[in-house]
């Protein structure tokens, strides 16, 4: 009788060998992905004109035409109060730059092409993440400069106000897999045009241009506890510009609510976003 086989024999360390280099490929399979999305942006100066122009116009719209006109506080300057939540606002519209982007690739093919090839699976949704934060601090850095521009200064100091830069950028990461997860639930680009009707008053119910307090209670609620407000307050402090004086809980932990608000978005969207796209075509 002949002896049983041998087991073969498995080095130690071996798997976590095989984890680092699985990670390793993810990140460059990810990294791929986000240099073709910013090379493809690269050739269409359209796209990055848009992107740059929305912040340009916003900040003439609502400082140059309606500042006049609003009144935030007792000696309160209204581009001190609004230049801090047009940057937050610019971070949590660009969700919809990412969902359009995604549709269009979806329809296109590309999406599909990229399923098949041998790739992490999440490399094209992490890609597409790093992409569009790459993208949203050219535009915060077009935001700050022109904020400059028309008057609003920073009086918090340089550790403060590279801490609210950060958080916009976490405001923005956390809504690039909303964007992902929506672009890849529509079905087609013009579908994809509907969601404006979502990120509108996302964007503008909120402390971004008025204080939540002077708007009809319910409406000020909802303001009150909407993240870009979480966001917008939490920059104004750290920036040392005017914030909201209503008293409640959530202003008066804004930076806190700044940091658990996107924590919360990218625990929810994050899978969900890798989940869809593990799911197109079955």
């Amino acid at each position: 009788m002949s002896a049983p086989p041998m087991p073969a024999f498995t080095p130690p360390g071996a798997a976590p060998r095989d984890e680092e280099r699985r990670l390793y490929w993810a990140v460059m399979d990810s990294w791929t992905i986000a240099r073709a999305e910013l090379t493809h942006l690269a050739k269409q100066p359209a796209m990055i004109a848009w992107g740059l122009g929305f912040p340009i116009v916003s900040v003439l719209l609502f400082v140059y035409v309606f500042g006049s006109a609003m009144n935030v506080g007792p000696g309160m300057d209204y581009e001190d109060y609004a230049m801090p939540g047009m940057f937050a606002m610019t971070m949590a519209f660009g969700f919809m730059n990412t969902a359009v982007a995604v549709v269009v690739q979806k329809d296109r093919g590309v999406t599909d092409r990229f399923r098949s090839m041998p790739m992490a699976p999440s490399a094209v949704v992490a890609g597409r993440g790093a992409a569009d934060l790459l993208m949203a601090a050219v535009d915060l850095t077009v935001m700050a400069l022109l904020a400059l521009l028309v008057g609003w200064r920073s009086d918090g100091g340089l550790p403060a106000a590279l801490g609210a830069f950060l958080l916009l950028i976490l405001l923005r990461f956390s809504l690039t897999w909303v964007g992902v997860y929506l672009g890849l639930l529509v079905p087609n680009q013009e579908a994809a045009g509907s969601l404006f009707a979502v990120a509108f008053p996302f964007g503008m119910i909120s402390s971004v241009f008025t204080p939540p307090e002077l708007m009809p209670d319910w409406l000020g609620t909802i303001a009150t506890w909407n993240p870009v407000s979480a966001t917008a307050n939490a920059v104004r402090d750290l920036f040392g510009n005017p914030i909201p004086t209503g008293g409640s809980w959530v202003e008066e932990h804004a930076l806190l609510m700044a940091v658990v608000w996107p924590v919360i978005i990218t625990a929810i969207f994050l899978p969900l976003a890798v989940r869809r796209y593990q799911d197109l075509g079955r």
